[in-house]
């Protein structure tokens, strides 16, 4: 393993710049750095999640993908590395397809909410979706494996559906949207 940190502050950010793994410094709004930072944000709502008494069948599924999003920070931290591979994003679906299986069709749009593991979930669903967008603006300007780019669209995916597990695990029901609810409430009155 490379260099270990021996001293946590080095004051060389304090002039509102930070290193890349390259080396090279960059603005610390740089998108390059909201997209890692963005990953790095995800990852630790994935660690929070996997303190939400999940089936304990996921939690090794989410310690792999607790070090697929390092491999991602990595890859948005240093230009040009790539780490991500179609085999991760085919484990996403797999997962999400044994996840799904059981769940009854969705014909609403659902609420975040439910258990504390479905809303840490959508939590971290919604973060996913951001940094996917970090992302693909950093790919604009710059290159970005298009497999880090499936990985965060299939795992934002993954982690709605996780949600919906998670509720019919505990015995609760999906939170369904209620666009009408003022009608009904003005028609009683």
């Amino acid at each position: 393993m490379g260099h270990r940190l021996s001293k946590i502050y080095t004051r060389t950010g304090d002039a509102g710049t930070t290193g890349l793994g390259d080396g090279q410094r960059v603005s610390k709004d740089h998108a390059r750095v909201e997209a890692f930072g963005t990953v790095d944000e995800l990852n630790a709502l994935i660690g929070l999640l996997r303190t939400a008494g999940l089936p304990d069948a996921w939690d090794s599924r989410l310690d792999e993908i607790q070090h697929a999003l390092f491999d991602v920070g990595g890859e948005l931290c240093i230009p040009g590395r790539q780490s991500i591979r179609a085999e991760q994003v085919a484990a996403l679906e797999s997962w999400l397809d044994q996840l799904n299986e059981p769940l009854a069709p969705l014909k609403e749009f659902i609420l975040p909410g439910g258990t504390a593991g479905a809303s840490w979930a959508h939590l971290a669903r919604t973060v996913c979706r951001r940094a996917e967008r970090r992302a693909c603006t950093l790919s604009r300007t710059e290159p970005v494996n298009p497999e880090t780019l499936r990985y965060l669209n299939r795992l934002s995916d993954l982690l709605f559906v996780l949600a919906r597990a998670a509720n019919r695990q505990a015995g609760a029901d999906d939170v369904l949207w209620r666009p009408d609810r003022h009608a009904a409430t003005e028609a009683g009155a």
